[in-house]
């Protein structure tokens, strides 16, 4: 897993409420079994027509937000039915974190094991950046995990919460296999003792 420290990128404003996981990646694409291609599946009914080609009017076919990297959307963000491809398919895109008021717990928990930062801000923080997105051209915020921060170049800045457990975790690039591996030495210890 990729180790988050800093990360400074364009915004991607999907101002929706209530995003579920079958929004985020539909059930049909659940099929496949390699962790690779869901990007392009991000959002695959909102983003494509019938005959594949894109929807116009939806965010993420809008040239202005090209090259994306930080996703930032309504509150319950995540909710719906427990599956690892929903952050799969948002960190292959292209994004590093995920803001909103609010996640569904399984998709945060997902998003943390995979490397992908979910961010909780206030209402009010959310609508603010997600106004400069939409006002402002190349917008761009900076993740601070180490500091716990959000800010921009504009005087925009705002702290969040996390976890101390999830956020070394993150810092470290560890997900649950790199956490048991920095026990390898004890692990195989025990199994000699064992004999």
């Amino acid at each position: 897993m990729e180790p988050f420290t800093k990360h400074a990128g364009k915004v991607v404003p999907y101002d929706m409420p209530n995003v579920d996981t079958d929004q985020i990646i539909p059930a049909r694409f659940l099929k496949k079994i390699d962790r690779v291609g869901f990007g392009e599946l991000l959002f695959y009914e909102l983003r494509y027509e019938e005959d594949g080609s894109p929807k116009p009017g939806f965010t993420l076919n809008d040239p202005r937000y090209a090259g994306g990297s930080v996703l930032v959307s309504g509150p319950q963000f995540g909710i719906g039915s427990s599956r690892e491809h929903a952050p799969w398919a948002i960190q292959q895109y292209g994004f590093r974190a995920v803001i909103a008021p609010s996640f569904g717990d399984i998709f945060r928990s997902n998003c943390y094991q995979n490397g992908l930062l979910p961010i909780v801000l206030s209402p009010a923080e959310v609508d603010s950046i997600i106004a400069r997105a939409q006002e402002i051209d190349g917008y761009e915020v900076t993740v601070d995990l180490e500091a716990q921060e959000v800010r921009d170049a504009h005087g925009f800045s705002a702290s969040f919460e996390i976890d101390p457990f999830r956020k070394e975790n993150l810092v470290q690039g560890l997900d649950d296999i790199g956490l048991t591996l920095r026990r390898e030495e004890d692990i195989a210890s025990f199994e000699r003792a064992r004999g």
